[in-house]
């Protein structure tokens, strides 16, 4: 009897629907029993089905990216595998009679010490400031405030790296940004690397010039300033909102507000109270007392206590809810941060948070998500290389190269943003998205991650540790000291006729502690190594005072009176250097070589 089923089944898939591909979603961690009803199938023959393609499977398993290969082919379906947050913000979407307006979600932004967290203090009419070490922001708040009836959620960020962090992660969390300039100092570095954060997450900004009370205060200079980062202010013709503030005198922070809830009206942020509670990780903490402990804002749905939830790769009930200043709460709207209890792992800061109906679909969906990460890398965006650009070219048509510029120098700076979107061609948009002077930093690689971004640095250098983040985040630095070379290798990429690169492999690093002057020999460096090894005829800097003197090879290196090849962590030896004798204590000496890249 069931080989004349096994037969007819068979039979059934020798003839496929011919009609309309139909398609469908199917959520993360639905079972075979379940989809079965979706696609209006009896279990028995969709089980059927797929153990004659050679898998096994009971009515109870999970679905996966394999099994779903062989159910779209056998019914004519097209079945996308969504995540649970995307089912969701997909119903919630669908219906828009069921949105409503949400308060909006605003993120503080701008240089160190320009009144931040002083602005929020003031609105809030609490003491932040006080409670911080040094006055500085320590972590990432989400406060909400009451202004003419209405709320409004504040993110107070110790610096852009951490809401850069958070989009790179697919997360975003905010509606708007504040942008902090202090009227006596004026736009500075992390203001105009605030500005490119915010640009590249396309969200819109509002200008608050701070410090007005103070002598020194020039705001026509901050709003030229500001011109030049094309914020251009609305008196100026412009439509960027700006508003002279004073935190400190709390001078003009009723305007702010009012100029928050407009732009609130007029760019309309919506929400489904409706669909299961959809929102985001702001921060997470193990709480000694109360265990793994998370603060959450939601985007869609209402959240309340005892509904089951998974973040990422954790899950939990919710035991208890707390708003910012640790009051109990029985529920969680959109745009309201809370703290909630009932994780049963610490969650990661910037996944997804959700509600399920039952602790046992959290579970499911969490098994599921952690049997993909077993059979396979997880999947990483595809990032953009010089040498990559003309194949996509040729592939997809028209493209946009994202570049991050770093110098020595303000003028370097703004040369190389005159010339290279001058190399644009119609195919390629050169897009400069941030430049700055100084070395390359973890969070140039933290914005190249997140825009899909090339770095160009001209007489500046990338330690090791940001070389490290930057390979983790498969973003391409590349280093230049002469500036035709530089433009050579952009046209070349543009037209296709890139030639192969050389990288510089880092090996160690080592301390001078003593100089001797050898007759006949020279100037040698008595050093430790600190770091890696020190390898004879590679190349090496000298770096003094965080500057780099000298560049060259090492000609000569000794361990006690022998010559040796290499020496490794920990050990002493004397090294010495072609055509240079300026070597002093103190000075680092960090090896690498040059390798042509495969």
């Amino acid at each position: 009897m069931k080989k004349q089923t096994i037969n007819k089944s068979s039979k059934s898939k020798s003839k496929p629907d011919t009609g309309s591909t139909k398609k469908l979603f199917i959520r993360e961690g639905t079972n075979l029993k379940d989809l079965s009803n979706k696609i209006g199938v009896k279990s028995k023959e969709l089980i059927e089905r797929i153990n004659s393609e050679d898998f096994a499977v009971n009515i109870n398993d999970i679905v996966n990216p394999s099994i779903l290969e062989v159910i779209s082919k056998s019914y004519n379906l097209e079945i996308k595998l969504v995540s649970i947050e995307e089912e969701t913000r997909r119903l919630a979407l669908n219906n828009p009679k069921e949105l409503i307006l949400r308060p909006p979600v605003v993120t503080i932004m701008g240089h160190v010490d320009h009144g931040k967290t002083t602005l929020l203090d003031a609105i809030r009419k609490s003491n932040i400031v006080g409670r911080e070490f040094g006055g500085i922001t320590q972590h990432i708040g989400a406060y909400r405030i009451k202004h003419n009836n209405r709320y409004i959620t504040f993110i107070d960020t110790p610096g852009h790296e951490a809401f850069t962090k958070l989009r790179a992660r697919g997360a975003k969390i905010t509606d708007m940004v504040v942008l902090i300039v202090a009227a006596d100092d004026g736009v500075m570095l992390q203001t105009k690397e605030a500005i490119d954060h915010a640009k590249a997450a396309n969200v819109p900004i509002i200008v608050a010039i701070n410090k007005t009370d103070k002598l020194e205060a020039d705001v026509d200079k901050v709003k030229q300033q500001l011109s030049k980062e094309d914020l251009l202010v609305e008196e100026w013709g412009g439509d960027t909102i700006c508003v002279e503030i004073s935190a400190k005198e709390k001078k003009n922070l009723d305007e702010l507000l009012e100029m928050i809830l407009l732009l609130s009206d007029v760019i309309e942020i919506k929400a489904n109270p409706n669909v299961k509670a959809n929102g985001i990780i702001l921060e997470a903490r193990l709480d000694t007392k109360k265990g793994p402990l998370a603060t959450v804002i939601l985007e869609h749905g209402t959240l309340t206590l005892g509904e089951a939830f998974v973040s990422g790769l954790c899950y939990g009930k919710v035991r208890a809810i707390f708003d910012e200043n640790g009051k109990p709460l029985k529920k969680v709207l959109p745009s309201m941060p809370a703290e909630i209890l009932g994780f049963y792992d610490v969650p990661v800061a910037g996944d997804f948070f959700q509600s399920v109906s039952n602790i046992e679909t959290a579970k499911n969906i969490v098994d599921f998500r952690n049997s993909i990460l077993k059979k396979e890398e997880p999947k990483r965006t595809e990032r953009l290389t010089l040498d990559q650009l003309f194949k996509q070219i040729e592939d997809k048509g028209g493209k946009e190269l994202p570049i991050i510029i770093k110098a020595d120098v303000q003028g370097s700076v703004e040369v190389l943003k005159d010339l290279l979107p001058n190399l644009s061609n119609k195919q390629v948009k050169i897009k400069i998205i941030h430049s700055a002077t100084g070395n390359i930093t973890e969070s140039d690689v933290i914005l190249a991650s997140a825009s899909n971004a090339i770095i160009v640095g001209y007489n500046t250098k990338a330690s090791q540790k940001i070389l490290e983040i930057a390979k983790k985040e498969q973003v391409e630095i590349r280093i230049y000291n002469v500036i035709y070379q530089l433009t050579d290798d952009i046209k070349k990429a543009l037209i296709g006729l890139l030639e192969p690169t050389f990288i510089e492999t880092y090996l160690g690093k080592a301390v001078v502690r003593r100089v001797f002057n050898i007759p006949r020999i020279g100037v040698i460096a008595g050093c430790y190594v600190t770091d890696g090894k020190i390898v004879r005829n590679a190349q090496a800097r000298i770096i003094r005072d965080n500057n780099v003197i000298h560049t060259g090879r090492i000609s000569s290196l000794k361990h006690l009176k022998e010559n040796v090849t290499e020496i490794k962590k920990e050990y002493e030896c004397g090294i010495g250097f072609d055509k240079f004798k300026d070597i002093q204590e103190g000075d680092i000496i960090e090896a690498f070589i040059i390798e042509k890249e495969s």
